[in-house]
C-alpha cells in the first residue's frame, strides 16, 4: 500500500511512519505548512517542519512540505477570530483536522496517487461486522485523541491509518529511541499553533478585531464587577471578572454585543442540557442514550441525545458556545457536534 505520512516533527507521528515502513508499505513524508507568522508552541514552527525532514531522512523516506497556509487562514484563523467576536469558544484543532488534515491532505493524496493518509493520532479504526468502519479510543486513554477526530465519516475513514493507536505513549517513545529518531524525548505541542506563549491571546486577537472592555453582572442584571475584553472570556472562566472578595464567581454567558458578562457561583454554572449544531456522525445519526465528552481530555458523563439536544442525566458545567461535544458508545465515537447559545 502507498501511504503518505502526515509528519508534524513529533514523536508519534515519527514512528507512525517507522511501523509503517516496519509492515512493508510504500511510505512518504509529508508536513504541512500552515502558519507563517508568530509561533512558539504550537506543531507548526520551522523547527518542526526540520524535525519531519530529519526524520524522513533517517527513515530513509522523500519527504514533501504542502503549503495550505491560505486555506489554514480562511478555515482556521478567520474563524477563530470571528468565534471570539460573537462571543464563542472555538477549538482551532479540531478545525484545522476537519479542514486541512482530513480535507485538503486526503484531497493531495488522491492526487498523487496515495492508497491511504496516516497520522500520529492515538485513535483506533475498526471493522463491524457488517464492514462499516468505527472510530474508537485509543488504548492509551490519557493520551486518547478521539474526540478531535469525530468529524471524520465513513469516507475518510477507509483513507485514513492511525499506526499508534494500539500503543501507550511510553511505547510510542521507546520505539522512537530504540529507532535512533531525534524526536524520541521530543515534548508533545501543548497549545495552538498560532497563539504565542509571550502574548497570548491578547496580543494575537487584540491585532485581528476591537477588544471591548465590559460590565460583569449577575443573574439578577446588578452589576457586580468589570471586564477588560469581553471577547476574551469564555463560559467556566473564573479569573479577571472582577469585583474581587466574596464567593467565588465563574462567567455564565457572555453577549459581545451588550458587552456584557454574567456571571454566578458555581452551581449557577450547571445546566440540564445543552444544544448542538453542525453535526457529524461517523455512520449515521444517533439518538438515545450515550457518553458525552465535552473537552479534548475532559471527563466523561452520561447523557441521551434526541436529535438537536444532549441532557445529562446530572447537571454538568455549562458548554461554552463553539465548543465541540462528542457522543461515544463506551469507547466507540458516534459523533458531535458544537454547542450553541442556550
Amino acid at each position: 500500500m502507498k501511504v503518505l505520512v502526515a509528519m508534524s516533527g513529533g514523536v508519534d507521528s515519527s514512528v507512525a511512519a517507522a511501523l509503517l515502513l516496519q509492515e512493508g508499505h510504500d511510505v512518504v513524508g509529508a508536513t504541512m505548512k500552515l502558519w507563517g507568522g508568530a509561533g512558539d508552541s504550537g506543531c507548526c514552527s520551522v523547527g518542526d517542519v526540520e524535525d519531519a525532514r530529519r526524520v524522513a531522512q533517517q527513515l530513509g523516506i522523500v519527504h514533501h512540505v504542502f503549503n495550505f497556509s491560505d486555506d489554514f487562514d480562511a478555515r482556521v484563523v478567520g474563524p477563530y477570530v470571528a468565534d471570539h467576536a460573537a462571543g464563542r469558544t472555538p477549538n482551532p484543532c479540531i478545525e484545522c483536522n476537519r479542514h486541512l488534515k482530513f480535507d485538503r491532505m486526503l484531497a493531495r493524496a488522491d492526487r498523487l496517487g496515495f492508497d491511504a493518509v496516516a497520522t500520529g493520532h492515538h485513535a483506533r479504526v475498526r471493522s463491524a461486522p457488517d464492514g462499516r468502519l468505527q472510530l474508537w479510543r485509543a488504548t492509551d486513554r490519557a493520551k486518547d485523541q478521539s474526540y478531535v477526530l469525530h468529524m471524520l465519516g465513513q469516507a475518510q475513514l477507509a483513507r485514513c491509518r492511525f499506526p499508534v493507536g494500539d500503543l501507550t505513549k511510553p511505547e510510542v517513545r521507546a520505539r522512537a529511541a530504540e529507532l535512533g529518531l531525534r524526536t524520541a524525548a521530543k515534548p508533545d505541542s501543548q497549545e495552538v499553533c498560532f497563539i504565542t506563549s509571550t502574548g497570548g491571546r491578547v496580543a494575537f486577537l487584540g491585532d485581528r478585531l476591537p477588544l471591548h472592555a465590559g460590565r460583569a453582572v449577575d443573574v439578577a442584571g446588578r452589576e457586580v464587577g468589570r471586564v477588560d475584553a469581553v471577547e476574551l472570556v469564555t463560559v467556566g472562566q473564573r479569573r479577571g471578572l472582577g469585583g474581587g472578595g466574596g464567593s467565588r464567581r465563574y462567567a455564565i454567558a457572555v453577549d459581545p454585543a451588550a458587552r456584557t458578562v454574567t456571571v454566578g457561583t458555581e452551581e449557577d454554572l450547571l445546566t440540564d442540557a445543552v444544544a448542538l449544531t453542525d453535526m457529524c456522525w461517523v455512520d449515521g445519526p444517533v439518538t438515545g442514550d450515550v457518553l458525552v465528552q465535552r473537552s479534548a481530555h475532559g471527563e466523561v458523563r452520561q447523557a441521551s441525545f434526541g436529535g438537536q439536544v444532549v441532557r445529562f442525566e446530572r447537571p454538568a458545567r455549562r458548554v461554552a458556545a463553539g465548543q465541540s461535544v462528542v457522543l461515544y458508545d463506551g469507547d466507540r465515537v458516534l459523533g458531535g457536534g458544537r454547542a450553541v447559545t442556550p
